[in-house]
């Protein structure tokens, strides 16, 4: 038994021996060095200029609109139109309206005695229950609709994309207008008709950048057909894509570039531009695209 032992101690380190490699082995896995990793550059993005839409009343201090453009951040009125952000944003506010108070009765709900209707067997019909079965008329309906929350819930960066794509799309169709401001001096309607109809923005919406909507505009706005004010606050997407044309006002401007600006896309300062560059733009826009 002794010498058993010691035979089978002595193949077993010989075989643990042999396993052991004399020399420095060199892993399998990762033996060439890692590559470092190289990602591409940005493209620097080139502000969006937008010849300036005439006021509604213009003041004393206000710019004239065919000497002076409008610059707007690329990140925000110049994004890549998705289709499919804008039918997401459009049907999350459409199913936020929905009420969902559609409300019927169940057989046991429906008011009535709980006799049973006739004897089981014997009078040769059918076999009937109470007189709230679904089956007979004034009984309960089965599986019929009961309030519900028809909301949906959408992330707030997909909220914000859609805004930016709205916008976009709505200069890109040459169909958003930026003022210097929103102000009407008195509540009267007639005369506002006729500067809207004179400026061609009917079927326009408003957006103004401050809290409240100006008392004089809003009295004298709300008796004019296809024509309506609002605030950036209050603004969504589908609002954008439902009016024909957009006009916001340069504290709407500033509020949406606030809001949406991307912070890690490099763009060029309007101060490294050509001092020429937004008078030529000017010029080229009044030239070959209608005034919005």
């Amino acid at each position: 038994m002794l010498r058993n032992a010691a035979v089978n101690a002595s193949r077993f380190s010989r075989s643990k021996k042999s396993r052991i490699s004399k020399g420095i082995t060199v892993p399998l896995v990762n033996v060439k060095p890692r590559q470092p990793v190289s990602t591409a550059a940005k493209a620097i993005l080139e502000p969006v200029f937008v010849s300036l839409t005439p006021c509604l009343k213009r003041g004393r201090w206000d710019p004239r609109p065919g000497d002076n453009v409008a610059v707007l951040e690329p990140t925000v009125f110049k994004h890549p139109i998705r289709r499919d952000i804008l039918h997401l944003c459009v049907t999350h506010h459409l199913d936020s309206l929905r009420q969902g108070s559609a409300n019927t009765k169940t057989r046991g709900e429906v008011r009535g005695s709980g006799i049973k209707i006739r004897r089981q067997k014997g009078s040769g019909k059918a076999r009937l229950g109470d007189g709230q079965s679904p089956m007979l008329r004034g009984g309960g309906i089965a599986f019929g609709p009961k309030p519900r929350d028809f909301s949906t819930k959408l992330p707030r960066k997909v909220v914000e994309m859609g805004m930016r794509i709205a916008l976009s799309s709505k200069l890109k169709e040459q169909r958003l207008g930026v003022m210097t401001r929103l102000y009407w001096p008195c509540a009267k309607t007639k005369p506002l008709a006729m500067k809207i109809d004179q400026l061609g923005l009917r079927k326009t919406l408003f957006v103004t950048g401050s809290a409240t909507v100006h008392e004089g505009l809003r009295r004298a706005i709300q008796n004019i057909p296809l024509v309506n004010v609002t605030t950036a606050d209050q603004l969504d997407v589908y609002e954008v894509m439902k009016w024909d044309r957009v006009i916001l006002d340069l504290k709407g401007v500033e509020y949406f570039e606030k809001l949406l600006k991307k912070r890690n896309v490099p763009t060029v300062p309007v101060h490294l531009l050509p001092s020429e560059a937004p008078s030529a733009i000017s010029k080229q826009i009044s030239e070959e695209l209608p005034s919005v």
